[in-house]
């Protein structure tokens, strides 16, 4: 009796030792490329035609923001791993929509601007003026007036800002860093909390809303686009750039708000505040967070000793827990703005929409990819 107790406890012992290592490890280069590339296999084997409609609850051109996001994802997988058909599959997608913005060439809506980040990021590659043709046409239409109040929604920052900040220097043009600069100071006056470090979502979030704990309510997903926008910011624009202080306070500041408020298991929750609000694991916001988490210990912005334990669950728990072993993702939320929209968020529930879900992962993998040591 005494014995199986003792073989009980040393099993027990083992297990707990295994797991802790195994949360504690970050993987080679090699397996984080291959769950990288796994999801994205699977996405490109269920979309193998880019310029095929999204059909939902109605139809949608495949250049809407959804997809925009997810191209963002593959040029990052690109930049590890440049296979010649994640080129081709983006090059297609751009000419399929003759390289315009979504619904109409001038739009003032950020989500259909998302798409001219890898416009540019393809005329990056190859210099075809036609790629960036219609993206600067609609930018130019925007500075050309005063207005600087269309991003209302902190998502509109991710879609759009890194579209300023490459126009700006793919043209050697400081007028649209001037303009990105004034309109995301509009909306940050507006939507950040800067002594939670932390922002709501768009005006209807603001006090006295709150969540069902009474804390305020911030929503993962859309503080996780103004990580991914800072971070794209940061790495396309000079340090002499006006407004580059300022945002590389508010990243740092985030940073430094999210790290505890991640869940014991990797992930963040979908309310990051409540986390009995339709708590539970969420892909896009952690891979968010993720991404710009580990983009900062590699520009040596974050402290390792401080953000590589988070980096090191947060990929762990993305890719055993959230990737399925034939490349599907789990555990994203639909769209929506705020912890009850798109739900249930499960490991085998289909959102409306998985490719922004992808893409994030990209994001994540192909920055956590730079960090691992062989």
């Amino acid at each position: 009796m005494i014995k199986s107790r003792c073989f009980l406890v040393l099993t027990t012992l083992i297990t707990v030792t295994y797991q802790n290592t195994l949360s504690q490890a970050l993987p080679d280069k090699a397996s984080i490329l291959g769950k990288a590339v796994l999801a994205n296999d699977y996405f490109m084997k269920e979309y193998p035609d880019p310029s095929q409609p999204i059909v939902t609850n109605i139809t949608r051109p495949s250049n809407i923001w959804t997809r925009g996001v997810y191209y963002e994802g593959l040029m990052k997988l690109y930049g590890i791993d440049p296979q010649q058909k994640y080129l081709q599959y983006a090059v297609e997608w751009g000419s399929s929509h003759k390289w315009q913005p979504a619904y109409s060439i001038i739009t003032r809506d950020a989500d259909n601007q998302c798409c001219g980040q890898t416009y540019i990021a393809l005329y990056q590659i190859e210099k075809d003026p036609e790629r960036i043709r219609y993206i600067k046409e609609c930018i130019d239409s925007i500075i050309a007036t005063d207005k600087i109040n269309d991003w209302s929604w902190i998502d509109a920052m991710q879609m759009a800002m890194p579209v300023y900040a490459k126009l700006g220097v793919v043209c050697h043009d400081n007028r649209y860093f001037k303009r990105m600069y004034e309109m995301y100071t509009h909306t940050k006056k507006m939507l950040f909390n800067s002594r939670e470090g932390l922002w709501w979502r768009d005006s209807t979030f603001l006090p006295p809303y709150k969540e069902p704990n009474g804390q305020n309510c911030y929503w993962s997903r859309g503080n996780g686009w103004v990580v991914a926008a800072l971070v794209r910011v940061l790495e396309a624009i000079p340090r002499t750039t006006v407004g580059y202080r300022d945002y590389r306070n508010t990243y740092l500041a985030m940073m430094k708000a999210l790290l505890p408020l991640q869940r014991k298991d990797g992930f963040w929750n979908v309310s990051l505040k409540d986390p009995e609000h339709f708590g539970g694991r969420e892909t896009s916001g952690t891979s968010l967070f993720l991404y710009g988490m580990a983009w900062g210990v590699k520009k040596g912005w974050l402290d390792r000793k401080t953000y590589m334990p988070a980096i090191i669950k947060a990929w762990n728990g993305l890719a055993n827990e959230a990737l399925h072993p034939d490349g599907m993702l789990g555990y994203i939320q639909g769209t929506g703005k705020e912890p009850s929209d798109g739900q249930p968020v499960g490991y085998d529930h289909q959102p409306d929409f998985r490719d922004y879900g992808v893409g994030c992962f990209l994001l994540a993998g192909s920055e956590v990819y730079k960090l691992a040591s062989k």
